[in-house]
């Protein structure tokens, strides 16, 4: 499987489980059961709630805006050029601060 896409051209739509969070689906696990490839904007004020994943490491590119990220217990500043990897099973969230915050979410294996 290889493909090129531009970040434009991603669809992004409402987030299954957060209000004011929008993904993009760049890769699923329908297409390769090893990863998934997400785009997330989160609205200013707005925080993904704090969870885990039993299998899933979550690897985060912040692409645009600044934010919080809980990890290793405790909020720490998040901004654009920033790459977060949390591993399977730690507890994390993400927020936005007063602007949309734009990450590149890289999940393996594939969450979505």
């Amino acid at each position: 499987m290889s493909f090129k896409i531009n970040l434009n051209d991603v669809k992004m739509e409402n987030h299954p489980k957060f209000d004011g969070v929008k993904i993009g689906f760049i890769v699923t696990k329908k297409q390769h059961p090893e990863l998934s490839i997400t785009i997330l904007e989160i609205a200013p004020n707005i925080q993904i709630p704090l969870h885990t994943h039993e299998k899933e490491i979550d690897s985060i590119f912040i692409l645009e805006g600044e934010g919080e990220i809980f990890m290793n217990n405790e909020w720490i500043s998040a901004k654009a050029g920033d790459i977060i990897v949390v591993g399977n099973k730690e507890l994390h969230g993400l927020k936005a601060m007063r602007n949309t915050l734009r990450c590149y979410v890289i999940h393996a294996p594939a969450l979505w």
